[in-house]
C-alpha cells in the first residue's frame, strides 16, 4: 500500500492528496510575522499619542487579532478540507504551523469548530473592540472582556484536548513544539488573561462611580 510522504506527526498519519508546500517554512512564518508587525504598527499609529502606551498596545492587539482570526482562521474554517492539496500562501502558512499540530491537516472536529468560532465571532468582535477604543465608546471594556474571555477559553480547550491526546500531533523538535505550539498559542493565554484583569478593573471602577451617588442619597 502506497503511503503519502509528509512532515507531520504521528508519522503514521494518512493524508490522501497531500501536496508539499510551494515555499519554504521560513517564508510562510515570515509572512505572518510581517503582517502581524504591520497591523501592530498601524494600530499603534491610529490609536493616537494622547493615550498611554499600554492602552495603545491593547488597542493594537485587537487589530492584530482581527487580522489573524479573520484572515488566517477564516481561511482554515472555509478551506480545511482542501488544505492538504492547496498550495497558496495561506495554505502554506497552515502547512507550516501543522508541523506543530497535525490536527489542522485532518479536519479534526474540535479544531474546525474552535477555529470557526474564533474566525466568525472573535474576529469581527476584535475589530469592533479596536474601533471602540479609537472612538472611546462606552462599551469598549465590555467588548474587551467578552473577546478576551472567548480567546482564553478557546486556547485552554485547545491545549487541554491535545494534552488528553498525549501531545501526539506535534513534531517534538523545539521549533515546532516549544516555539510554534507552546509559544505562539501561549500568547493567547497571557495577553487575554491580562486584558480580562484590566477590563474587570475598569468596569469595577465604573460601577463604583455609578453606585456612589445612590449610596450618598440613602
Amino acid at each position: 500500500m502506497e503511503t503519502t510522504v509528509h512532515p507531520y506527526w504521528p508519522r503514521t498519519l494518512s493524508l490522501p492528496g497531500y501536496v508539499t508546500s510551494a515555499r519554504p517554512g521560513w517564508q510562510s512564518a515570515g509572512a505572518v510575522a510581517a503582517a502581524g508587525a504591520g497591523l501592530l504598527a498601524l494600530g499603534w499609529a491610529l490609536s493616537g499619542a494622547e493615550r498611554s502606551s499600554a492602552r495603545r498596545l491593547a488597542a493594537s492587539w485587537f487589530l492584530v487579532c482581527a487580522g489573524v482570526h479573520g484572515v488566517l482562521e477564516g481561511y482554515f474554517s472555509l478551506r480545511h478540507r482542501e488544505l492538504p492539496a492547496d498550495t497558496g500562501l495561506l495554505a502554506d502558512i497552515w502547512k507550516e504551523y501543522a508541523k506543530a499540530d497535525s490536527r489542522y491537516m485532518t479536519s479534526d472536529d474540535f479544531t474546525v469548530a474552535m477555529e470557526s468560532v474564533t474566525a466568525w465571532a472573535w474576529g469581527p468582535l476584535s475589530f469592533l473592540t479596536f474601533l471602540a477604543f479609537l472612538c472611546r465608546h462606552p462599551a469598549r471594556f465590555v467588548l474587551q472582556l467578552v473577546v478576551s474571555l472567548g480567546q482564553l477559553y478557546g486556547d485552554i480547550l485547545y491545549f487541554a484536548t491535545e494534552a488528553r491526546a498525549g501531545w501526539t500531533h506535534s513534531d517534538p523538535r523545539p521549533l515546532y513544539f516549544w516555539v510554534y505550539f507552546v509559544g505562539l498559542n501561549g500568547i493567547w493565554v497571557v495577553v487575554p488573561a491580562a486584558l480580562i484583569a484590566d477590563a474587570c478593573k475598569h468596569l469595577s471602577a465604573a460601577q463604583r462611580a455609578h453606585d456612589s451617588p445612590r449610596q450618598k442619597a440613602h
